[in-house]
């Protein structure tokens, strides 16, 4: 479906994933509002920098918790990619914008009246639940066990899946077109100059502050498929609900041999 110039919000812009998802929506002919805390932050500049940018991308300074700001800023548009959301262990600092930017963000949505909102979520508030059989598949249907993250004290975990709710529960009483996706550890070429978190899972390998890896098998996706995926789900009018974006699982050990086999002169675990 060709864009036709149509316009279009994407929260936390500067982000890894979302960054890649200005960089396709500029590629299919979208016009882009992105926010960030402060738009004149150099390091923005690779946003500036994409193809198409210049003519069709502004930045706004919108914090999760300022309505005001989402609100203005999504006025206008057709669709919402609700991608921003504060990355921290701590609770203090977590979990209300998480929460209340979910929020803020369905209502202003609502109030624009745009076509759908594509709410990023994550993988975290679908598997992390150890009552479930281990012969379960785990699927869409599926959530987090809130207390079990809650004890375990993994907020991040925790933060999606109570703002993923939140967003549900507004989309509803909104009447907002909400399609959610939850993708797996995602892997890939950043834009910005920043390593964001899922990137520090390979780089410890590579930097030797890892000097063995875990028996443990991850499922991964690639940053470009994630991004293609939010594109996907907002231009598809039958696509719904949640989806689990994988790719490959891979134990750390297969992990650390393809490290090796494309930089053999890094120290890398052997264990």
């Amino acid at each position: 479906m060709p864009a036709d110039g149509k316009l279009v919000c994407v929260t936390g812009a500067g982000g890894y994933i979302a960054s890649w998802i200005v960089k396709l929506l500029l590629e299919r002919g979208y016009t882009v509002r992105g926010t960030v805390r402060n738009p004149a932050d150099p390091k923005n500049n690779h946003l500036r920098e994409l193809q198409g940018a210049k003519e069709r991308l502004t930045l706004h300074s919108a914090d999760l918790l300022d309505y005001e700001a989402l609100s203005t800023t999504i006025d206008g548009c057709d669709g919402v990619f609700h991608t921003a959301s504060p990355m921290t262990d701590d609770p203090e600092t977590m979990l209300e914008p998480a929460v209340n930017g979910a929020k803020f963000v369905i209502d202003a949505a609502a109030k624009a009246k745009v076509k759908r909102v594509v709410f990023t979520s994550s993988i975290g508030a679908v598997y992390m639940n150890p009552n479930r059989d281990p012969q379960t598949i785990v699927d869409e249907s599926c959530w987090s066990d809130l207390d079990f993250c809650k004890n375990t004290k993994n907020w991040y975990c925790y933060g999606k899946m109570v703002a993923e709710q939140s967003a549900w529960e507004t989309a509803k009483a909104k009447g907002v077109d909400l399609v959610v996706l939850n993708p797996v550890l995602v892997l890939g070429p950043p834009l910005q100059s920043a390593v964001n978190a899922s990137l520090v899972h390979i780089l410890k390998y590579l930097t030797g502050s890892a000097k063995t890896y875990a028996n443990l098998t991850q499922v991964y996706v690639d940053v470009r498929d994630v991004a293609l995926g939010h594109v996907m789900v907002y231009e598809s009018p039958s696509a719904s609900g949640r989806y689990i974006l994988a790719e490959t699982a891979l134990h750390r050990g297969e992990v650390v041999e393809i490290l090796a086999k494309f930089f053999p002169e890094y120290p890398l675990p052997i264990k």
